[in-house]
């Protein structure tokens, strides 16, 4: 899926690093969380805000780095969310190095932020394990270990003064309400990313006043 486009001569910009679960595999473009947040915020506040999409389906932390070292279109954004692990997980990568390299993305995270930390906001991973897809692996260790990963994540946005979203217990309702679950049996659907959206938009809105 493309990036949606960048306007340059918007009022506010906002950046989305991450995965499979910011660029919205399975879903059309204007689905994924992060293009529900734009469009909700742009009509609350009647502006026009920016938004770069950085996450590719598979990508690990490590993935996402490499990306974002090799630069941003912009320096500063007002916003910036940061969704990452669930591949390190998958691929049994490990815990270690979720540890070291979520902690530097999140630190280059606050920087593209203009330094604030209140304007960085870390999303949960959600728990694939309620999905038919999950379904037909170990549910209960995927489970567990996802819980790990997001107890350190918020370990560590906390400790740096980040907000942390969870939306992992949306997800976890994928088996009893087969609509939160995309067509491909493993990706939240847009209904799914439109419930983030709810969790995201009450701590992203008072960043453009």
């Amino acid at each position: 899926m493309g990036k949606p486009p960048v306007s340059s001569s918007a009022a506010f910009h906002y950046l989305a690093l991450g995965d499979s679960y910011t660029v919205g595999e399975s879903v059309p473009n204007d689905q994924s969380f992060p293009a529900q947040l734009r469009d909700s915020l742009q009509e609350t506040l009647d502006t026009e805000i920016g938004l770069e999409i950085m996450a590719v389906t598979g990508w690990r932390t490590d993935n996402l780095q490499n990306a974002v070292s090799n630069g941003t279109r912009r320096s500063t954004y007002d916003l910036v969310t940061l969704l990452i692990g669930v591949n390190n997980q998958f691929q049994h990568r490990p815990f270690g190095q979720y540890e070291k390299e979520f902690t530097e993305l999140l630190e280059k995270a606050i920087a593209l932020a203009n330094g604030q930390p209140e304007n960085v906001l870390v999303v949960s991973i959600p728990d694939y394990a309620f999905t038919p897809f999950g379904q037909q692996r170990d549910m209960e260790k995927i489970s567990r270990e996802i819980d790990a990963y997001n107890a350190y994540a918020a370990s560590v946005a906390g400790s740096e003064g980040v907000s942390f979203v969870n939306i992992t217990d949306i997800t976890r309702k994928g088996l009893e309400d087969p609509s939160l679950v995309a067509s491909d049996g493993l990706h939240p659907s847009g209904k799914a990313y439109h419930q983030f959206m709810e969790r995201i938009f009450p701590l992203a809105f008072p960043l453009f006043n």
